[in-house]
């Protein structure tokens, strides 16, 4: 798959998760074969005003490209500043949010919010465009609630006012995450351009990412959930698309050492303190499945240290 004049191989790409598609959990989805990645997503009128924490979501490692840096916000001009300083930030593509269900988010206009005014989608769209020499792409939804199904509408406007690739979510806003991702709505999007069409919605195994390609006919896919604590699923689904072959996930031992290496990377670029605090979602993910994860689980909201970590490591492996 193309985004523009970026390559993507293979066509399974990192959903950009707020809070947690840091740098570290970048390079580990990225080692476990995502094609492509993009950051958590990044305030364009943040950026405007110089906020130090908005600058730092776009910092990005010289190994991890392609690599795209998402933002939002609901003025075309300014998000077509923040594109600019995207590029800046040496991205490969620069993603606009217009899904985010977030109360805080789409009650300012952003996000999801922006599915409600297909016009303005456009118009944003089309200021980045002329901003930026780096493809662009936009992240949607189905439509902001059942009244307001708009996805198509959406994508053909930033269709034509230049996006390089649409991004579709099959759910409401209104939906957020529950019930099932409706595909029809991708399926209907892919049928309606002449760009790329990522699905994304529901893809948690080689059954899952299987059915969304026949059925909607997609040209990528895009994983959000199914990532955390499991970032194999990328090299899972690779392994049966490009080989035919269903391997499992690792060992509960193989397991564990992925999340140290994970945790650590994080302590690495954040420092021990902050990158444990941060960290204590990610090892809860980890650990789900596991005999007695409800009172590890438990644990890890209060790790401290590296050594805390390896601590509840060896309990855990010890309960096997």
């Amino acid at each position: 798959m193309k985004i523009g004049n970026v390559e993507i191989n293979p066509p399974v790409a990192l959903a950009p998760i707020a809070g947690v598609t840091d740098m570290a959990f970048r390079k580990v989805c990225r080692d476990f074969g995502a094609g492509y990645c993009e950051t958590e997503m990044v305030s364009a009128k943040a950026l405007s005003f110089n906020d130090k924490k908005s600058f730092e979501l776009m910092e990005l490692s010289g190994d991890e490209h392609p690599c795209a840096i998402q933002i939002f916000g609901s003025e075309p001009d300014i998000i077509a500043n923040a594109a600019k300083l995207a590029e800046k930030a040496n991205a490969d593509i620069v993603d606009i949010n217009m899904g985010c269900p977030a109360p805080k988010i789409a009650n300012n206009g952003s996000g999801a919010a922006l599915m409600k005014n297909p016009a303005l989608c456009g118009e944003i769209v089309n200021a980045v465009k002329s901003a930026v020499n780096i493809p662009v792409t936009v992240k949607i939804r189905k439509g902001f609630d059942d009244n307001t199904i708009t996805a198509v509408e959406v994508a053909k406007a930033c269709e034509l006012n230049g996006a390089d690739c649409v991004i579709v979510h099959g759910r409401t806003r209104k939906q957020y995450y529950s019930g099932q991702c409706d595909l029809d709505i991708i399926k209907e999007v892919k049928n309606s351009l002449d760009i790329p069409v990522i699905g994304n919605g529901d893809i948690k195994d080689v059954n899952s990412a299987k059915r969304m390609l026949d059925y909607t006919g997609c040209d990528g896919l895009m994983i959000a959930r199914a990532s955390l604590g499991a970032p194999w699923i990328f090299k899972i689904l690779n392994e049966y698309f490009e080989k035919g072959i269903i391997i499992s996930p690792p060992e509960p031992e193989k397991r564990m050492k992925i999340m140290a290496s994970h945790i650590e990377l994080v302590c690495k670029y954040k420092g021990e303190k902050m990158g444990m605090l941060q960290s204590r979602k990610q090892i809860s993910w980890y650990l789900k499945g596991f005999r007695g994860a409800a009172s590890f689980r438990n644990d890890a909201g209060r790790v401290c240290t590296l050594d805390d970590m390896y601590s509840l490591i060896d309990r855990v492996l010890n309960s096997i």
